[in-house]
């Protein structure tokens, strides 16, 4: 079949720039999701990103229900394979045990991606339950780096993430419990936006109090496809726990003028984690191209407990994902996770956190409220704060001691040894404040490396223009003008 373009005038093309051409006339939603899905085809055997295409709706693009008149105007989007559901599809949450699960209702977020035009087209990778750092089993998939397949793409928006860095799609689903979103966008070379709380719904399973650190959001090549996502795709389900919050202008707008001149802090000190002298030079080299775009720049740091903060973020992630596997086992009747279906370390943190007590939760939840009450005395002397997203360089494939096939006998000390790498995107999620992952450095070993904006909670909308106002500045240039290795445009 003859594909509508070539693979480099398919990779010029933001979501939007599609969906533009779809709405003139140029081109029709069914050509774009065949052109998605030749590229599945094209670069996904070396990445291990995608779990599943269906094929339904490559062929008829409004099948299940994507809104053609929406903003996205049926433009393929790929779903990570976990969090929102979609009826009738399987989802597998990158578990043996999960295998066959075939969710019978769309949640309300997925209901909101097709109004806004999203046609979901297929499933992406990611870890057990999402619990660590790469969708990386072998028993069940090894998602690959695009910039270099001897790496991982961290996690756990894993495959979201590889396809969006080798151009299959403009952008993909994701979510974030800790820097899931932000993470592999660093090391990918993507846009990656956690939202702050109140944005987008988790209904009906859980709200933004009850689900307390998760987010939903997305991967993208370009700040106004994560803008446009946002606002198409945000506002509250009937029965939230909280209220919602909108702004009085869509961020497809803000993003088009600069901020005002900012009060931006540097900080590569987290507490007692640190990260590599080269990392902390990537970091200063953006302090000082932000302070030649008119903002002011400097090295500051919140005053806050850092390991009475990492402690309870320990328990909040224990007790949440050891509940998570109970509630998935008690569903079909298990009372002892399988250890021929749940990888180790998770039935290690099920064992540890099931019988996690009131009070110990509420002793977290006491040190959630100071980390934040920190942190908004913090924003009000500054604008932003810019971190590395992580501390070390990307591992590589098959490093154990961030997976949850990991043989650690400790489930403290394995969670201790993610931060010393991923010490920079969780205290967000605890606080519910919005961070966004930007390309603007590498590592040594020249795989991107991504910087951390985050701002007080509710001004996501600033973090999307600072982030447009360097987009400019770098004249769209992203990761340099450089591409990932595996790429639609190459081989």
């Amino acid at each position: 079949m003859a594909l509508p373009m070539s693979w480099d005038e398919w990779a010029q093309h933001d979501g939007l720039a599609l969906a533009a051409r779809v709405k003139r006339g140029e081109l029709t939603a069914a050509e774009l999701s065949a052109q998605a899905a030749a590229a599945v085809a094209k670069v996904d055997p070396a990445l291990s990103g995608v779990v599943e295409i269906f094929e339904d709706v490559i062929d008829d693009p409004a099948k299940d229900g994507a809104n053609l008149e929406g903003p996205f105007a049926g433009l393929p989007f790929l779903m990570k394979d976990l969090g929102p559901t979609m009826k009738g599809r399987l989802q597998e949450m990158g578990s043996l045990l999960m295998r066959g699960n075939r969710p019978a209702a769309d949640t309300f977020l997925t209901s909101k991606m097709r109004t806004a035009g999203l046609n979901l087209i297929g499933r992406t990778t990611t870890p057990e339950f999402g619990v660590c750092s790469s969708a990386d089993n072998p028993a069940v998939y090894v998602t690959r780096n695009p910039w270099n397949t001897d790496y991982t793409t961290c996690g756990s928006s894993a495959g979201s993430a590889a396809m969006v860095a080798a151009g299959v799609v403009p952008i993909a689903h994701a979510t974030d419990g800790g820097g899931s979103i932000r993470i592999p966008a660093g090391v990918n070379g993507n846009i990656g936006l956690k939202v702050s709380r109140g944005v987008f719904s988790l209904a009906p399973h859980l709200s933004d109090l009850s689900g307390l650190v998760s987010i939903q959001g997305c991967q993208s090549r370009t700040v106004r496809d994560t803008a446009a996502f946002v606002d198409a795709c945000r506002g509250p389900a009937s029965g939230e726990f909280m209220p919602f919050w909108t702004t009085p202008e869509p961020y497809s707008s803000l993003i088009e003028r600069d901020p005002p001149r900012l009060r931006i802090a540097l900080s590569h000190e987290w507490g007692d984690y640190r990260a590599t002298p080269h990392i902390a030079a990537e970091l200063a080299k953006a302090g000082r191209f932000l302070e030649s775009l008119g903002h002011q720049v400097d090295w500051a740091l919140p005053a806050l407990d850092y390991r009475a903060a990492f402690a309870a973020q320990t328990t909040c992630y224990i007790s949440n994902f050891a509940q998570v596997i109970e509630n998935l086992l008690a569903a079909r009747g298990l009372d002892t996770p399988p250890a021929d279906l749940i990888e180790p370390m998770n039935i290690r943190i099920w064992e540890a956190g099931r019988h996690t007590t009131f009070a110990e939760r509420a002793r977290m939840q006491a040190v959630f409220n100071t980390t934040s009450r920190a942190f908004g005395a913090f924003f009000e002397e500054w604008d932003i704060i810019l971190t590395p997203v992580t501390a070390l360089p990307t591992p590589k494939v098959g490093t154990k001691e961030y997976l949850t096939i990991s043989d650690n006998p400790s489930v403290l000390d394995w969670f201790g040894n993610l931060w010393r790498n991923f010490a920079y995107t969780p205290l967000a999620n605890l606080c519910g404040i919005p961070a966004m992952s930007m390309p603007l450095a590498f590592h040594e070993h020249e795989l991107p490396l991504g910087i951390q904006a985050q701002a007080k909670q509710g001004n996501d909308g600033l973090l999307l223009q600072l982030a447009a106002e360097i987009e400019r500045a770098l004249d769209g240039r992203w990761n340099a003008g450089q591409k990932a290795q595996v790429h639609v445009t190459t081989g």
